[in-house]
């Protein structure tokens, strides 16, 4: 059963054509990649979805509601939560009171706030940084923070933009593995990402994106070696690489 459907998306910047008549599923349980060049119109797909902007046509439906026009924060509360590409934390509310922000989203009595935050915090690893200000947070920590204010709100469907981008092979892996146990929990995930090592060995199914329209969908082995794909995206570097 799907969770997300998004039939005939389309939004315009003045003469740009950022998505195109866009149809995507998410089905409950799944972990779906979406790629593409810079440029493709993943983030702007991210900001319909999340409310953060309205299509110029087509249809959103988030678990049989049409979320198109609602707000983010009414968007958020029915179940849909997103990361930004830029992590921008308040910098001097320490971690804890950071997620708590979140978590007021699902827990409107601070104590059960606080608890929720407390309790997510320790999920994505920062638990002994809590009472640390954020500004004072390594990338890859501001990262994790960024993960748990999402996580905060109690989202049926994550929405992962670039959590990786800037980390060293590391760091990445713990991502990884932070993702695979959201997932594991009952998230469904919708995950941008330009590390193909990760974001191959993560979804289940991917979409791939070029000039706003959706070029191919697949599993990710068959993503690898698909002529449209290797040509606006991958490269043939990419397919000598890549398992056969």
């Amino acid at each position: 059963m799907s969770l997300l459907v998004a039939r005939g998306l389309s939004k315009r910047f003045g003469g740009l054509h950022a998505v195109a008549r866009l149809d995507m599923e998410i089905a409950r349980g799944e972990m779906l990649g979406l790629i593409g060049p810079n440029g493709a119109g993943k983030t702007t797909v991210f900001n319909l979805l999340s409310g953060f902007l309205v299509p110029d046509a087509g249809d959103i439906v988030l678990d049989g509601h049409s979320i198109v026009g609602l707000p983010p924060h009414a968007i958020c509360r029915l179940g849909l939560a997103r990361t930004f590409q830029i992590v921008r934390p308040f910098p001097r509310m320490t971690v804890l009171e950071n997620v708590r922000v979140g978590a007021l989203a699902r827990c409107p009595r601070a104590p059960e706030a606080l608890a929720r935050a407390r309790e997510v915090v320790a999920r994505v690893g920062l638990g002994p940084r809590e009472r640390v200000a954020a500004g004072a947070l390594t990338l890859a920590d501001r990262k994790r923070l960024e993960l748990a204010r999402a996580l905060a709100t109690g989202p049926a469907l994550l929405l992962l933009d670039e959590v990786m981008a800037g980390l060293n092979p590391t760091e990445i892996e713990t991502i990884i593995q932070l993702i695979r146990a959201i997932h594991a929990s009952g998230v469904s995930i919708l995950l941008i990402e330009h590390n193909m090592r990760a974001v191959m060995a993560l979804s289940q199914r991917i979409v791939v994106l070029s000039f706003g329209e959706r070029i191919a969908e697949g599993a990710p082995a068959e993503i690898a070696h698909h002529p449209k794909v290797v040509e606006a995206y991958l490269g043939e570097e990419y397919v000598r690489a890549a398992p056969a």
